[in-house]
């Protein structure tokens, strides 16, 4: 655009007197005419693209969008030079417009432009120059090795370099951005890759459950037994290398970052940085085209649907971290993609002013849940993941902000409404993350039964117990049991609690030891991003050591915490390399680091440093399937079911007393829990009362060793040692009696898990 142009845009816009111009940037998209191609008038129903052959034996692809406030809506193709054709869709049903495209076979690209108003100060901000994904793409294309990998000034729908930055997403970009944007493809939804009828999911109950959290890449990169052509891929995360560590460890389930095709963000991009967690969706129905092995013409569902099945067949579910919430596009100054040239109004959260969006995620804008087409588009997209691509359950990112109807995040909401009644969604697991940024937005402990929730509650607890700085030990009782101050309503049960004392986000649980402070720097932000709010030891020393104290301490931490989760009454989960020590030096915000940083370290697998943590982290959980007292399906009662005065819970000081009111708000560092195997709701596969062995738990947190007295009868006569965090190697632990009424010395910072004989 010339200068004089631009002089006389402004002075056009100053004219108006309410800050609006219609100037636009780029002029015609292309100087030679397009080419069509017929179209038929096809179906409103389902969305997407459907490749089917009509009753006149004529092949093709029906396509459908939604897009409520257009004026037109132009279907392009592309051929595999990049040339595009298009197709006019003229049929408008019920505010979709449709057309079935004969001769469009699987495989091939494609997007929608779409045209309407201009007007971003209404909310309008249809641009026909800039390639939309097509929101229920199966599958995008990855051809250019990009994937959304560069955000050039075309594929913004506003001019990027406007003079006047506070009008600067006022004014239209009319340069075409097909070249610059991957494309959707039309896949076949059959075929002989479907092997469905193979496929058997485990369904573990919730109180069975054990969670493994994974990124896709991360966990195989560097897995010396995958082959490298299929490391960091759906492929290699099926390999039967990766699937053994998992076997193992004995989890139950994956939880894996988000797999949805997603975006990097312009200021990623800018420092020669990625979005690597891939919280920054775009597709909700194509797996992330980056993490095939096989190809992104397709070929990555079929890829992402044998990765499912192995993983069943190993008795491992898969469960989603999906980003409902909000998406690649930001705010007013974001990218054009997808939603926002479809139907800004339609699918995002404006205020009042409707030039700008309503941010409740941090990531500039929020999905419109209450707008049916928006409820629609995610329950289709959780629909076919669970029906046509295996998955057995999703973690919602900022649960809350899909929780909200007009403002308030409201459980009545129409999204948690439609969840619960939907016959296919109330079956699998759902896992809230229970808060956002908004106001009001924390709902820890808020949301209705079916879901479960991440407790934070219990990870910081947790965490101020090991370090010494909680006040009494209230909280961790409560957190030990299951949570009931928080869930213990409307028929939860212990189960609603996701225990976890790390995650994606934050330390790595060994970083979580040996660091005080956050050290970002490698995310090029001034070590400004991420949490100060640790809540984190460095066992006096700063970063790595070579002191063998520290180091000594440390790893008896790891110890502690890990055992402490494995023990604690709710569902544990636990990081992708926080069993064999991993570190991100310190990196708490490491949603950037696509290399060694963030990706699992399997060398650490023979080191004799590390390798006695994964084989206690994998003795703890085959204990916890071993035994229904430490995976409980109802909460604790405390109250004695037995002539003998014997409870199901009951907690005790170092004298080997019971604990008193008083004892709970004393400053304290030492806890016995008692765990009462004789009592356990529920029956067995035979319809029998479930029995288990009795246990009692003692967790001391002071630096010094204290002397701890075994409770007597009717508790125990006598008590053997099962784990003893105390010693770097646990062979020798299992074994070693002691007798009831005797007093035991616990070493500082241990846990000694002792089984009650009677």
């Amino acid at each position: 655009m010339s200068s004089a142009a631009e002089q006389e845009a402004v002075a056009a816009e100053r004219a108006t007197g309410d800050g609006r111009t219609a100037a636009v940037v780029g002029g015609a998209r292309r100087a030679a005419p397009v080419p069509t191609v017929p179209v038929r008038p096809g179906r409103p129903t389902p969305l997407g693209a459907r490749f089917r052959v009509g009753p006149d034996g004529v092949a093709g692809t029906n396509f459908a969008l939604w897009a409520g406030g257009a004026e037109g809506v132009e279907l392009c193709l592309f051929d595999e030079r990049g040339r595009e054709s298009r197709a006019p869709l003229t049929e408008l049903t019920h505010e979709i417009w449709h057309g079935f495209v004969p001769g469009v076979l699987p495989g091939r690209r494609y997007g929608y432009r779409v045209h309407g108003r201009w007007d971003p100060w209404t909310g309008a901000r249809w641009n026909p120059a800039k390639l939309l994904l097509d929101p229920y793409a199966r599958a995008v294309d990855d051809a250019r090795g990009n994937d959304f990998g560069r955000l050039p000034p075309e594929v913004y729908g506003h001019v990027r370099d406007w003079p006047e930055q506070h009008v600067a997403d006022t004014v239209r970009d009319d340069r075409d951005s097909a070249p610059y944007v991957p494309k959707a493809v039309v896949v076949d939804d059959g075929g002989p890759d479907d092997e469905w009828a193979y496929d058997h999911r485990p369904k573990t109950p919730w109180a069975d459950s054990v969670i493994y959290e994974l990124h896709v890449k991360g966990f195989t990169q560097r897995h010396p037994g995958v082959p490298e052509e299929l490391r960091g891929t759906y492929a290699g995360l099926a390999h039967p290398a990766a699937v053994e560590h998992l076997v193992r460890l004995g989890v139950t389930a994956v939880e894996l970052l988000p797999v949805h095709q997603f975006a990097h963000e312009d200021h990623l991009l800018r420092r020669g940085l990625r979005n690597y967690w891939g919280y920054n969706s775009i597709g909700y129905f194509a797996p992330h085209a980056a993490y095939s092995a096989s190809g992104t013409t397709g070929q990555q569902v079929g890829e992402f649907r044998r990765m499912v099945r192995a993983l069943h067949a190993a008795g491992i579910e898969v469960i989603l971290d999906v980003v409902y919430n909000h998406t690649a596009e930001a705010g007013e100054l974001g990218p054009t993609l997808s939603l926002k040239g479809i139907d800004n109004r339609g699918y995002y959260r404006l205020q009042p002013d409707a030039r700008r969006y309503a941010d409740y995620t941090g990531c500039g804008n929020t999905l419109h849940v209450v707008q049916p087409q928006v409820l629609r588009l995610i329950t289709d997209s959780l629909r076919y993941w669970v029906t046509e691509m295996g998955v057995d359950g999703f973690r919602f990112d900022l649960a809350a902000a899909l929780a909200r109807s007009m403002h308030d995040v409201d459980m009545l909401s129409p999204f948690l409404a439609v969840i619960a009644q939907d016959p296919v969604l109330r079956r699998v697991k759902l896992i809230a993350e229970p808060w956002d940024v908004g106001s009001g937005g924390y709902q820890v402990g808020a949301f209705p039964p079916l879901w479960t929730e991440w407790n934070d509650r219990y990870r910081n607890a947790v965490r101020d117990f090991w370090r010494h700085a909680l006040p009494d030990v209230r909280e961790m009782g409560y957190r030990l049991s299951g949570s009931s101050d928080l869930y213990a309503w409307g028929g939860r049960r212990p189960y609603a609690s996701v225990n976890y004392v790390t995650a994606h986000d934050g330390f790595t649980l060994r970083d979580l030891v040996s660091y005080d402070r956050k050290h970002n720097e490698a995310n090029g932000e001034g070590n400004r991003d991420g949490t100060d709010d640790n809540r984190s030891w460095n066992c006096g020393t700063e970063g790595e050591t070579r002191d063998p104290d520290v180091q000594a301490l440390r790893r008896r931490q790891l110890r502690n915490l890990l055992t402490t989760l494995l023990l604690s009454t709710g569902v544990p989960m636990l990081v992708a390399g926080d069993e064999m020590g991993r570190t991100q030096h310190g990196n708490n915000n490491a949603y950037c680091q696509d290399n060694e940083l963030g990706w699992v370290d399997w060398s650490l697998l023979d080191d004799p440093e590390w390798r006695p943590l994964f084989e206690l982290t994998s003795r703890l959980i085959a204990l916890r399937h071993r035994h229904p007292v430490l995976r409980r399906r109802a909460f604790f009662s405390g109250r004695a079911h037995s002539a003998d005065g014997l409870r199901d819970l009951a907690w005790f000081t170092p004298r080997g007393e019971e604990m008193t009111e008083g004892d709970w708000y004393a400053p304290a560092a030492t806890l016995g829990m008692y765990l009462s195997g004789r009592d356990i709701p529920g029956r067995d596969e035979n319809g029998a009362p479930v029995l288990d062995d009795s246990f009692l738990a003692v967790l001391h947190a002071g630096e010094q060793p204290v002397d701890f007295v075994l409770p007597g009868p009717p508790w125990a006569e006598r008590y053997e040692v099962v784990v003893d965090t105390g010693r770097e190697e646990q062979a020798s632990a299992p074994g070693v009696e002691h007798r009831a009424g005797t007093a035991v010395t616990v070493p500082g910072r241990t846990v000694l898990l002792l089984r009650a004989r009677p």
